[in-house]
């Protein structure tokens, strides 16, 4: 459960559900989207870590000290950073729990559930970065916008080396499964730069 009131992104929840520009949904609907977020509120335990770690470049391996990969994608992000955060968050299990039992009894609701609990991760995740950006801006670094495994050309693989070098199944419940997909299934991973500079990745 959490202990303080979650500021939900209606906007992002409303694309989510496929609502395009902002376009207001049915009253059923919003009803359905009224009783999503509070029994979301009600169950779910953001949990967030992160670690720090020096960042170089062999070639176009990115070295992580403790994790190496190679990404077109991620070195574009990564671009001009000294070091990079690895970082992971979930909603917990009981949001897994929550949407099963809407997939068994009632799709039409499970949708919603659905499309909610990812908008909740989402914020939840830019707050926290957010907050991170401004520590780090007091000591005069910029971060990056985060980028996780499996997005672009960055093996989704990867996820298992940042889950283990956070400690993240003991620090905040965060596993994978054998086929590299996080359990709970509302988590994310992700590497985030860190430059000495506020310069935008390349396109």
């Amino acid at each position: 459960m959490m202990n303080e009131t979650f500021h939900w992104n209606d906007r992002e929840l409303l694309r989510y559900l496929g609502c395009k520009n902002g376009t207001a949904p049915d009253q059923n609907t919003a009803d359905l989207i009224m009783q999503c977020k509070q029994e979301l509120e009600a169950v779910a335990s953001p949990r967030v870590t992160w670690r720090e770690y020096p960042l170089s470049f062999q070639g176009h391996v990115i070295d992580m000290t403790c994790l190496q990969t190679q990404s077109k994608s991620l070195e574009r992000n990564l671009r001009d950073c000294e070091r990079v955060l690895l970082f992971a968050a979930t909603l917990g299990s009981q949001v897994d729990v929550l949407l099963h039992r809407y997939n068994m009894i009632q799709m039409s609701k499970a949708v919603v559930m659905q499309a909610a609990s990812v908008a909740m991760l989402e914020t939840f995740c830019d707050e926290q970065n957010e907050k991170l950006k401004e520590e780090y801006q007091e000591k005069g670094w910029y971060l990056r916008p985060r980028f996780s495994p499996g997005y672009g050309d960055l093996p989704i693989e990867l996820q298992d080396p940042i889950l283990r070098l956070l400690d993240a199944p003991r620090r905040v419940g965060l596993c994978a499964t054998d086929r590299h997909i996080l359990t709970p299934r509302k988590s994310v991973t992700a590497v985030l730069g860190i430059s000495d500079g506020e310069i935008s990745p390349q396109k």
